[in-house]
């Protein structure tokens, strides 16, 4: 589950630099909300057994304040992350699986609930900030954060589908975007750039770097292929706590801001998850307070993996089976 950069999205649109044009020909259908089309509807939170540890904001929804400084952890505690870590990923692939035309968002929902608390799992997005489903689905236009709703799934759509679970005390997190089978070939560049820029990324998580060497590595290669990353929304810190330092932007935060990044130490683990508009950066929050969508109407993707930085300095991707 992303993270939000309150200081760019207070900012809106004057942080999304200029628009690409919008003019194209839409070769898909941009997901309608209450403001612009029929009501949605969405089923009620699903239950998680008394038996299965949760999270402290599960019953409150107020996850805890973000620790002042970035956490680095001991071989145990990264054990445990990695296997919450792969718990997320297979829960992922068998999610990727069963994403078809006419299923819908709530009940791909029901059935990624199910696997989760199968394995003894919390799912992470319930509850946390007053989240109401167990899993992010952000479909064509939804930039993330989209909640699952009843609506089917059409045969041209692409969907991100996000996957965090808490489990040994510790959180593990990734995402993926998967194109349905008549999904256009500018959808299909979409997703193979969104995929790319991820992997730019951890390559440029280098011990001894700092920060924003990830975003501007991410920045750079999106620009260059003709697309947008969506700048308000990043990687995090992950472990005990779902969210915590570092914030992991997906462009140069110091050349925009004009501070200086925190260096990449051994023992940290964080996500990289860039979202890449396929028009423009600017985005609007819809008034669920959660789904966030392209202004323009175009579509958006994006990957996400969650990393430990060795003690060798090479990047290890815990997210992955």
């Amino acid at each position: 589950m992303v993270g939000i950069s309150v200081g760019l999205l207070k900012l809106g649109a004057r942080s999304c630099g200029a628009l690409a044009s919008s003019s194209r020909t839409l070769a898909f259908s941009p997901i309608s909300f209450p403001d612009t089309g029929a009501p949605i509807s969405h089923p009620p939170p699903l239950e998680v057994p008394l038996s299965i540890p949760r999270p402290s904001y599960a019953e409150t929804g107020i996850p805890a304040a973000k620790t002042r400084s970035i956490p680095r952890y001991t071989p145990s505690e990264v054990d445990g992350i990695r296997s919450a870590c792969q718990l997320a990923r297979e829960v992922l692939e068998y999610a990727k699986g069963i994403v078809v035309p006419g299923l819908s968002t709530a009940e791909l929902d029901r059935l990624v609930h199910e696997k989760i608390v199968q394995a003894g799992a919390y799912p992470s997005p319930l509850n946390y900030s007053g989240f109401p489903k167990s899993l992010t689905t952000s479909v064509n236009n939804v930039v993330c954060h989209g909640i699952p709703d009843d609506r089917p799934l059409e045969s041209t759509d692409l969907i991100n589908v996000d996957v965090s679970v808490y489990v040994g005390g510790f959180h593990g997190d990734c995402s993926t975007t998967v194109g349905l089978p008549e999904l256009d070939s500018a959808g299909i560049r979409l997703l193979k750039c969104a995929e790319a820029a991820l992997v730019s990324g951890i390559e440029a998580a280098v011990v001894g770097r700092r920060f924003n060497a990830i975003g501007k590595a991410i920045d750079t290669m999106v620009t260059a292929e003709g697309y947008q990353v969506c700048r308000e929304f990043i990687g995090h810190g992950i472990g005990y706590e779902f969210h915590t330092l570092p914030d992991v932007h997906p462009c140069d935060i110091g050349a925009i801001n004009g501070f200086l990044e925190p260096k990449i130490a051994p023992g940290m683990i964080f996500t990289i998850e860039p979202a890449v508009n396929e028009i423009g950066r600017a985005i609007r929050i819809l008034d669920d307070r959660w789904t966030a969508v392209t202004i323009d109407g175009g579509r958006s993707a994006q990957f996400e993996h969650t990393i430990y930085v060795k003690e060798d300095g090479v990047p290890e991707i815990l997210t992955t089976i």
